[in-house]
């Protein structure tokens, strides 16, 4: 399909600078078989059944964006072998070791192998909040630059709050600067395992109190874990969107989780997903048949207009950004016109837009084409 397709009018100011207060306060707009709704997300409960499952992200957002400087020193920096240093700023994306991330990088043209970074220091020398070293050991096709550094595991963990700040989707970096209250604004409550670079937004709106009445509807909770990439800010720079590339990310579905899964499935439950993150590991995790199997690895999985879904039956969900893979995920979930119906009367209707903005949620269309065109990877 043509990404022209998924482009719609979003004006600027419908992108949430701030998260609702309280979480559950914000707005919901229902999607079910064409129909359109307005509730807010307090409202949740009335639309789940005794025996769904309600299948959540449990990853942990860590303060993956890093500021520092390039050191380079030889004949080929033009310096007659001193040191020549430029800022960069690293938003980590994918932990390969304990001691190497990939991480987009700026100004990523001028990063070479070889490179040393002194992350959390100044081009004068000055530290900020201490020193954590790297190296360049790659630089590959897809703008990601891999690097290896001098600490590993949890010393690195550690070196990593201690330097990073909280990365902020550019469309809010780019209005106001990250601070104190972002580091609990952008963590979800169900949040437990570190290793997310983005939020799985979703999540944001749900409180205990919220939980609990999930909860008293007979609804049961399942927790998977997606680590989230930098790559989901990236936009889909192809005409086509067979010729986009996803970047991939790294996921766990235990084997507790995928048999009560299957187990509500096969009682006539529905899986309930919060978060597109949730439903992609989800999907990837399921086989033709419809079976859920425990999942450990990397996905790379595309959801587009045309996919067959295996496991998901409704989607809560936030807004996205015009011509992005989560709007065609959205689109192939509950139907690209109907989704165009929907996001021109959320516009309409000034609903917040994205990360810290208002949810949707879809009920899965019930005619689908009977071809998958995922891509996946790992086991």
């Amino acid at each position: 399909m043509k990404t022209a397709d998924f482009d719609f009018d979003l004006p600027d100011d419908h992108i949430a600078l701030r998260p609702a207060e309280p979480r559950d306060s914000a707005r919901l707009l229902v999607v079910k078989d064409g129909d359109l709704e307005d509730r807010i997300i307090r409202d949740l409960p009335d639309f789940l059944q005794p025996g769904d499952a309600l299948v959540f992200n449990d990853t942990r957002v860590i303060p993956a964006r890093l500021s520092g400087v390039r050191q380079r020193i030889g004949p080929d920096t033009g310096s007659g072998g001193e040191t020549l240093t430029v800022e960069v700023e690293a938003t980590l994306h994918h932990r390969d070791a304990p001691d190497v991330w990939s991480a987009f990088m700026r100004p990523g043209k001028r990063i070479k192998a070889g490179d040393r970074i002194r992350f959390g220091a100044e081009a004068d020398g000055a530290c900020l909040l201490g020193r954590l070293d790297a190296t360049v050991i790659d630089k590959g096709d897809d703008g990601l630059v891999t690097l290896r550094f001098d600490l590993a595991g949890p010393m690195l963990d550690e070196a990593i709050r201690d330097v990073g700040v909280m990365p902020l989707p550019p469309y809010i970096a780019a209005k106001r600067a990250e601070d104190d209250r972002d580091r609990s604004d952008y963590q979800t409550m169900f949040a437990h395992w570190d290793g997310s670079v983005a939020a799985p937004t979703a999540g944001l709106h749900f409180t205990p109190a919220l939980l609990d009445a999930i909860r008293a509807r007979g609804v049961s909770t399942h927790a998977l874990t997606l680590h989230v990439g930098a790559g989901t800010f990236l936009p889909v720079k192809a005409d086509d969107t067979a010729d986009h590339k996803m970047h991939s990310e790294w996921g766990e579905v235990s084997a507790d989780t995928a048999a009560a899964l299957n187990a509500v499935r096969a009682a006539g439950g529905r899986i309930v997903c919060v978060g597109t993150t949730s439903l992609r590991l989800l999907e990837s995790a399921t086989t033709e048949e419809g079976e859920i199997r425990p999942f450990h690895g990397d996905t790379a999985i595309f959801i587009t207009p045309g996919y067959r879904f295996r496991a998901a039956d409704v989607l809560m969900t936030n807004f996205h950004l015009p011509k992005s893979t989560l709007f065609m995920l959205v689109s192939a979930f509950a139907g690209l016109d109907t989704m165009k119906a929907a996001y021109a009367h959320a516009v309409q209707d000034g609903y917040r837009f994205y990360s810290y903005g208002d949810g949707s949620l879809l009920f899965r269309q019930r005619a689908q084409s009977a071809k998958n065109s995922s891509g996946l990877s790992g086991a």
